[in-house]
């Protein structure tokens, strides 16, 4: 009965993530996105882990590489989802190397933090705890700089702004001008900080 109950609690946590980032994608301008997001949590492989390793406050893939050493349901998840940045690593010459990510993969990856923490903070959710949790994990990424620049802006938008400026900002300077606006604005910004 209490598998029956995990199943149950997965299904929901997950499918209520999926209606939030796909909200989310949708009011961002990324209408196939939002509806193709996260298809891979409902294949068995993906599935199965999650009601056994279900908490409910954070992703079972957590729990599943405590018990196991490593999270299966997590590399067949990031190897099928490119909005997160592990789909985005290739090896050269012997090295892991971070791909950039293109910029509508970046604007569902920050769709997807925002939603997480959505789902598991519940109503002690503020706009500032994606930002929170990015800072708190900052060393495990291996995240092209550009990508890594653009995601971290849209995270501090959304901290010292609110979701709505966030998404508004999104679909008119992100979407309109890409990376390279971005960046220079960052590099402007640096500057500014030295002089």
């Amino acid at each position: 009965m209490k598998r029956v109950k995990f199943a149950f609690l997965h299904f929901k946590t997950i499918t209520k993530h999926k209606i939030s980032v796909l909200n989310l994608c949708f009011r961002c301008g990324l209408y196939r996105q939002g509806l193709l997001h996260d298809m891979s949590k409902y294949r068995w492989i993906e599935f199965s882990s999650g009601c056994r390793y279900y908490q409910g406050t954070r992703s079972p893939n957590a729990q599943e590489r405590i018990v196991c050493g490593y999270s299966k349901a997590w590399q067949h998840h990031k190897g099928r989802n490119r909005h997160h940045w592990e789909y985005w690593i290739d090896f050269i010459d012997g090295k892991a190397v971070p791909i950039q990510m293109p910029i509508c993969y970046v604007i569902e990856m920050f769709c997807d933090r925002v939603s997480a923490n959505k789902t598991y903070d519940g109503i002690q959710y503020k706009d500032e705890n994606p930002y929170v949790y990015y800072i708190r994990h900052l060393d495990e990424l291996i995240m092209h700089e550009k990508t890594q620049a653009l995601l971290e802006m849209l995270l501090l938008h959304l901290k010292m702004n609110g979701l709505p400026q966030t998404i508004s900002y999104i679909r008119k300077i992100v979407k309109e001008q890409g990376y390279d606006c971005l960046y220079t604005k960052l590099e402007t910004n640096e500057r500014k900080k030295n002089v």
